[in-house]
């Protein structure tokens, strides 16, 4: 089939490489125009971007998919139907209805679970044991549309969002290139959702990402997994903010409140709402990411510290 692909981050790049792998035409891909990053504020390519860039396929960058401009050029390129894993932008039923296929969705999440921005972070913070991926036709409802298969992964107790969202990429690619296959031969079978089982995963934001060590030590563990690697957890040391990294439960460490720091030589320790959790790795202000407690061995202070 003649296709035009819709992404954006490096979690798209696997089901780019499954689809030309699969023998599809890929006539362009549409993503999220370059973004100012870092300090020195440079312009840079989306990932999804840089590699059309590199294998010379047409790059598409509206500010928004309903810009007259865009639909002129996806009407031209008459694709039989648009993949999209991680597009980041609300499509109007406008371009939705100019491939003969429509446009179907990678979400990552077993719908109707977690329909929204951030459906792994929530999985992760809400403690899910198992989670997954749909391949769904996009309508204009919030992930609402039918579902064409779906695959299950196993969340792992030390998984972070970027580990699980790593396997969900690969594994939802290979489904993902299956329904286009069914979709081309006339075999797909669109499922609608069912109506119970609804929950939703909006996008996380920095202030979810600050540490709550009030929170018992299982919570504390699961937002901190939930945010790694992004948009990364944090708590405050001194008035100033500091990152932290995925923590271990140690129900055995010593008696603290809630943000307690205990530091001994071998490790770093942290009161929460129960027990207290072993810190793995830190980043302090100004300074690059380290072991907790070679960042505990480097203190030298009088009063007692704690986070806040």
């Amino acid at each position: 089939m003649k296709l035009v692909f819709a992404g954006t981050p490096d979690v798209a790049l696997p089901s780019l490489d499954a689809i030309v792998d699969g023998g599809h035409e890929l006539a362009a891909v549409v993503t999220r125009p370059d973004a100012r990053v870092g300090r020195g504020r440079s312009l840079s390519r989306s990932p999804v971007a840089a590699w059309a860039d590199e294998r010379g396929v047409e790059v598409l960058t509206p500010v928004k998919p309903s810009e007259p401009e865009f639909l002129r050029r996806l009407g031209e390129i008459a694709p039989d139907c648009v993949p999209v894993v991680a597009y980041g932008a609300l499509v109007p039923q406008s371009a939705l209805e100019i491939p003969a296929h429509g446009w179907i969705n990678l979400h990552f999440s077993l719908l109707p679970a977690w329909r929204g921005a951030a459906p792994v972070q929530h999985a992760v913070l809400h403690g899910d044991a198992v989670t997954g991926a749909s391949v769904f036709q996009l309508e204009r409802g919030l992930d609402t549309g039918p579902v064409f298969g779906t695959v299950t992964e196993t969340i792992a107790r030390g998984d972070t969002s970027g580990d699980l969202l790593g396997r969900l990429a690969v594994s939802g690619a290979v489904l993902l290139t299956q329904v286009l296959h069914a979709i081309e031969s006339g075999d797909a079978v669109a499922v609608p959702q069912p109506s119970d089982g609804v929950s939703l995963a909006p996008k996380v934001s920095v202030d979810d990402a600050r540490v709550r060590w009030g929170d018992p030590a299982f919570a504390v563990d699961r937002r901190i997994r939930a945010v790694t690697p992004a948009p990364g957890a944090w708590t405050t040391w001194d008035g100033q903010r500091m990152r932290v990294g995925p923590v271990v439960v140690d129900v055995e460490g010593p008696a603290l409140g809630p943000g307690e720091v205990a530091v001994s030589k071998s490790a770093v320790h942290v009161g929460t709402g129960t027990d207290p959790v072993r810190l793995v790795e830190v980043q302090p202000p100004g300074k690059k990411l380290m072991a907790a407690d070679a960042w505990g061995r480097g203190l030298h202070v009088r009063d007692a510290i704690v986070f806040a």
